[in-house]
């Protein structure tokens, strides 16, 4: 199916799945009972990300070697592991900015491993959008005109409704006084809640945070935590890429634990962090806990 082949309608910008679940290696594992209390049904019940046998290189370089899983509307998966091991370049895939070698991708009505033109790759970036580590701010412009840019240059929405929205979404992270500072004159952990602020701002379906705490001192990273961690209890569905383990433990449904290209493991928070079936599970945690 061609990521441009219907138009969507919009449902509510968040909505918890009742039975989250992460789809990996054909294994589907269910959260902690207590993370989907209340939740929302998870529409037509497909998952909202799905992949399949996914491989990635980067010349004779293997990077992805057959990642399989999905993740329901409203889930939370978080992707742990050494370095080199392939989890920024998995987030980046489902985003559409690194081509798959072979393999599928599917995000909401898009299949990602389609998409071809500008166009198809905008309206793909509506429905899933990604922080990274880096802020990558405008520097010479102020938070909340960083916020309302892509809406605005990219999307074509109004000037006066983006600007609505951005207000909201500065007062959503919690710097609602800070609309008028620059970059500069903000806090490592100020400067990435506006970056979430931003991509907020394009009403995405899917967050993808790629390591977004990797770059704060640890007297910010709990603010930039507490955002994302308030966005997954209004039923974002994110898939994050993290080194906090205690933070992943509370947040997340299921747990990827990735090695060499490959899901070595996955399940429950309280499975995979307190009993790994890997070995290779086992050592690394064993290194960092």
């Amino acid at each position: 199916m061609n990521g441009l082949a219907r138009e969507r309608g919009r449902q509510a910008p968040y909505g918890r799945a009742v039975a989250a679940q992460a789809n990996v290696s054909g294994a589907n594992v269910k959260p902690d009972s207590g993370r989907a209390a209340g939740a929302k049904t998870a529409g037509d019940g497909r998952p909202i990300v799905e992949l399949r046998d996914v491989h990635q290189a980067f010349g004779h370089l293997e990077v992805l070697k057959g990642i399989t899983f999905s993740v329901p509307k409203g889930g939370v998966v978080c992707i742990i592991g050494p370095s080199g091991s392939g989890k920024s370049t998995l987030l980046r895939c489902i985003n559409g900015l690194v081509p798959i070698r072979s393999g599928s991708i599917r995000v909401a009505d898009f299949d990602v491993h389609e998409l071809v033109t500008d166009r198809e790759k905008i309206a793909l970036r509506k429905e899933v959008s990604m922080v990274f580590q880096q802020y990558n701010l405008f520097p010479h412009r102020t938070a909340l005109d960083n916020v309302m840019m892509a809406p605005i240059h990219v999307l074509n929405e109004p000037r006066d409704e983006v600007r609505e929205r951005a207000l909201a979404l500065l007062a959503k992270v919690g710097l609602a006084s800070k609309r008028d500072a620059y970059p500069g004159e903000l806090s490592g952990g100020q400067q990435q809640r506006v970056a979430i602020a931003r991509a907020l701002a394009m009403r995405p379906e899917v967050m993808l945070f790629d390591e977004v705490t990797a770059a704060l001192d640890p007297e910010t990273v709990k603010e930039v935590l507490n955002t994302i961690r308030q966005l997954a209890r209004e039923g974002m569905t994110c898939i994050l890429v993290t080194h906090e383990m205690r933070f992943a433990r509370e947040i997340a449904d299921c747990v990827l634990f990735t090695d060499g290209g490959t899901i070595v493991e996955s399940g429950p928070p309280a499975e995979l962090f307190d009993r790994p079936q890997k070995e290779r599970t086992r050592a690394f945690l064993s290194q960092i806990l």
